[in-house]
């Protein structure tokens, strides 16, 4: 893999806002902050029409997100009310929330694929019934009463970060999106929500990757109360996508800009093998009793202490562990005991000879 924003991995290092920048002509990066987060911005990619300019992403719905994305618009030579269309590559809140607002201002259409477009009203609107489904899924996956609750309720902190609306385009794989002088390819990639997409664009060989492909990073892969049951193998499936792609450069939606994709996502691959692997030792070291999802999180090598941990990312890590959970069932290397909860999760035995 080679670094190709050069200025963007420079701020990233310095842990600044990177600049506006021209990629290519008639194609902009905008930085768009997202404070207190350790992503610290989204990218929103403009691309210029005859009669205005489609944005990619949109950061979500702060008042320093909205003016950073209007002084980055202002930078390229636009107003807000010049956005004709705004492609959403999955409904998270730092890619989504800020649609709405720009759909207000502007007058844009909003894109997204059915799969994601079909959860947005219970997860941004009528929202009581999916928290309730999260506690339930806290407490069978062994966790304590005490942080449960807090756990399943911390989505309601991210739903002032959403102006919600309903998309007026649904992007199904492999469909081009109707944007004149780009020839945009909507590629399907499932795993980080049930609907992501990237948008490849051939002829300038272009990856707009979303959270897909990140160049230091790996997406969360989590087992969702609104997630497909097996999200990691669909991310695998995903992976193998666009490692085929003929993509010079990859424009992803944080960090900064790349070149390499195909062992980039070799490299995602090999990080959640190694990490099914490590979550099957763990699950032979419990014994004949088991551990539950929960159990097997706190055990496991993240990127800080378990103790320093929010409650918010506890969460993604024991989803993100049932997810490795879930794959290894379908390979038959550990099998889910649920008689009565918590779920708790043994060792296949091996058969004599086998």
């Amino acid at each position: 893999m080679k670094i190709t924003g050069i200025l963007q991995h420079r701020a990233w290092q310095e842990k600044v806002l990177p600049p506006v920048e021209q990629v290519r002509p008639g194609l902009w990066s905008i930085p768009v902050p997202l404070p207190n987060n350790p992503l610290r911005y989204v990218l929103v990619y403009g691309l210029e029409l005859a009669d205005g300019i489609a944005i990619v992403d949109a950061g979500w719905d702060t008042a320093e997100a909205w003016d950073a994305l209007c002084a980055g618009l202002g930078t390229a030579g636009y107003r807000i009310t010049d956005v004709k269309a705004v492609l959403v590559t999955h409904l998270h809140p730092d890619h989504y929330g800020l649609a709405g607002r720009v759909r207000e201002a502007s007058g844009a259409w909003v894109a997204l694929h059915p799969a994601d477009a079909g959860l947005l009203r219970e997860r941004y609107r009528d929202f009581d019934g999916l928290i309730a489904a999260m506690r339930r899924q806290m407490e069978l996956h062994g966790v304590p009463d005490e942080e449960a609750g807090p756990l399943a309720d911390a989505s309601r902190k991210i739903l002032p970060l959403v102006r919600h609306t309903d998309p007026e385009l649904l992007l199904e794989d492999g469909e081009q999106v109707p944007i004149a002088g780009w020839n945009l390819r909507t590629v399907w990639t499932p795993g980080h929500s049930p609907g992501h997409v990237c948008f490849f664009e051939p002829d300038r060989r272009l990856l707009l990757s979303g959270d897909h492909v990140l160049p230091r990073i790996t997406p969360t892969i989590a087992v969702h109360a609104q997630q497909r049951h097996n999200p990691l193998a669909d991310f695998y499936d995903s992976l193998d996508k666009v490692r085929v792609l003929d993509a010079e450069e990859v424009l992803p939606a944080h960090e900064y800009r790349f070149a390499g994709l195909a062992d980039r996502a070799r490299a995602l691959a090999d990080h959640h093998t190694a990490r099914l692997d490590e979550i099957a030792l763990e699950v032979i070291k419990a014994g004949a009793d088991g551990a539950t999802a929960w159990d097997l999180a706190r055990r496991l090598t993240w990127s800080r202490p378990w103790e320093q941990i929010q409650p918010f990312m506890r969460r993604s890590a024991m989803l993100e562990t049932l997810a490795h959970l879930v794959m290894l069932e379908t390979q038959g290397r550990v099998t889910a005991v649920q008689d009565a909860p918590p779920c708790r999760w043994r060792a296949t035995p091996v058969p004599p000879g086998a």
